[in-house]
């Protein structure tokens, strides 16, 4: 084990959606490793217990201490056996990161009820749900943090349409805002990040159907940001890592955009 004095030494992080949809970095995957670089010990939670393990394993190869947990953010006993589990092996929870979320292409004529239950299920119903199995945890111990993976979407309309998406996005947005509120005199904060055009697994999966090809995707992409180009898992990681950490001790409902400037430019291609 390697001698680790970082950030977040002495805390424990549980990381819902620590998997990845593809090949490559997703948020939540590169969030679990960036933790323990900084000194987590860190649950990887995933719907896919080969993709925890997958992140867990990378974690532990490093030096670092990990487990992973399969888990169902969908369903609240799932969520609170998860919570137990990570609790129980680590002593407690320190860091709540939510990552999971899904995207579906259309407005309210062409979305189906199916879909529009979905969006909610995944993007805001695992922060209610979550938190509801880890915030007893923190209670006890007297603090502890929560990043709550929003979007760009939940403040602007950002091209796609995807109505579910942004609905449920402003809700996580609001919900981050209710948590910080609500447990500030407890010493647990609450944020959360609102990532721009990511170049992740995920785009490639759920978003290139926009589009005429991967390529044409890539471009498009990264002629709306302002910089340039679009940001990757590890600028949303390394914003997650600084929000969990004590440097953050006085910043709470907060709703930080990590978009390359998107949020302050006109809308449409810079």
């Amino acid at each position: 084990m390697r001698n680790v004095k970082g950030r977040l030494e002495g805390k424990s992080a549980i990381v819902f959606g620590a998997g990845s949809s593809g090949p490559g970095w997703g948020n939540g995957k590169a969030a679990a490793v960036a933790f323990a670089r900084e000194g987590a010990r860190v649950a990887c939670v995933d719907l896919v217990a080969e993709a925890a393990e997958e992140t867990a394993s990378i974690i532990r190869d490093e030096g670092y201490e990990a487990i992973s947990v399969q888990a169902d953010v969908t369903d609240l006993a799932s969520v609170e056996a998860a919570a137990a589990k990570v609790a129980n092996a680590f002593g407690g929870i320190s860091i709540l990161h939510n990552n999971v979320g899904v995207t579906h292409m259309g407005g309210p004529v062409e979305l189906d009820e199916q879909e529009f239950q979905a969006a909610l299920d995944l993007n805001i119903g695992p922060v209610y749900r979550t938190s509801k199995a880890v915030l007893p945890y923190m209670l006890k111990a007297g603090g502890g943090v929560i990043i709550n993976i929003s979007s760009l979407a939940a403040i602007r309309y950002i091209g796609y349409p995807y109505f579910a998406y942004y609905a449920t996005k402003a809700a996580v947005n609001q919900a981050t805002v209710a948590l910080a509120m609500q447990y500030a005199r407890q010493g647990i904060r609450a944020n959360c990040i609102m990532p721009g055009l990511i170049d992740t697994p995920l785009i490639y999966n759920q978003i290139s159907g926009q589009y005429g090809s991967v390529e044409e995707m890539v471009a498009a992409r990264d002629a709306m940001v302002p910089l340039g180009k679009m940001g990757t898992a590890w600028d949303v990681a390394a914003a997650a890592v600084f929000l969990a950490s004590d440097e953050a001790k006085f910043i709470t409902g907060v709703c930080l955009p990590v978009d390359g400037g998107q949020s302050c430019a006109a809308a449409g291609p810079a």
